[in-house]
């Protein structure tokens, strides 16, 4: 199956969820489907399912997607047992699993032999479910299980190699972190980032309130 298609199946399906989304392809296909600022891309490989994990402990009432590939997972495979030390009910971790290093012109990964099973990886890691999909079927019925229970939930797809042609995303990664970060903030509530008063500047003010 390909990336494109499984996630014009489960976009759908989305409401208000949150994703964070590895280097590569996954990144653009995603955004081309579904647009929005819920949508944190994260350019460092293997970094997306640590930092999705922090979101979803920090956001623990809202349903956090991680899109992962079999490349980044492999270069941090400690955040699956960091993930199921702290057992997220709200985290769904997707890997993408297409055998190459996309993003640096497809050299083969770990996946290539055929020898690397992440679902069990995930299972010995402490998160109890999983799911190995290779089709777009059986993926949505992945996505909608998670969707509608408690996990952590590790859903290991395999893909075929290749990206499908997207327009790019229209803003830089630095500009999307403070997209991410104000979206979050008015959608739950809270106040994350302050623009801080400059020292000079209250020391003004307390003198002219003498």
């Amino acid at each position: 199956m390909k990336r494109y298609e499984c996630l014009q199946a489960i976009a759908p399906m989305i409401k208000d969820e949150l994703f964070v989304t590895t280097a590569g392809g996954a990144t653009n296909e995603w955004f081309a489907v579904r647009p929005s600022d819920g949508n944190l891309q994260v350019k460092t490989l293997g970094l997306c399912s640590s930092i999705g994990l922090g979101v979803a402990i920090a956001l623990p009432r809202r349903k956090v997607f991680v899109f992962d590939g079999d490349g980044a997972l492999w270069m941090n495979f400690g955040s699956l047992a960091t993930i199921g030390l702290h057992q997220p009910k709200n985290l769904v971790h997707i890997c993408w699993d297409n055998r190459q290093y996309e993003s640096s012109g497809g050299e083969p990964t770990v996946s290539t032999a055929g020898r690397i099973d992440y679902a069990e990886a995930a299972r010995a890691a402490g998160i109890q479910s999983l799911r190995h999909v290779n089709t777009v079927a059986e993926l949505r019925d992945a996505v909608r299980y998670a969707l509608d229970h408690d996990g952590p939930h590790f859903i290991w797809a395999s893909i075929e190699p290749g990206r499908t042609q997207v327009p790019p995303l229209p803003y830089d990664e630095l500009e999307n972190k403070y997209r991410f970060i104000r979206y979050i903030e008015e959608t739950e509530g809270v106040s994350i980032l302050q623009i801080p008063i400059s020292h000079s500047y209250q020391l003004g003010s307390e003198k002219r309130g003498r």
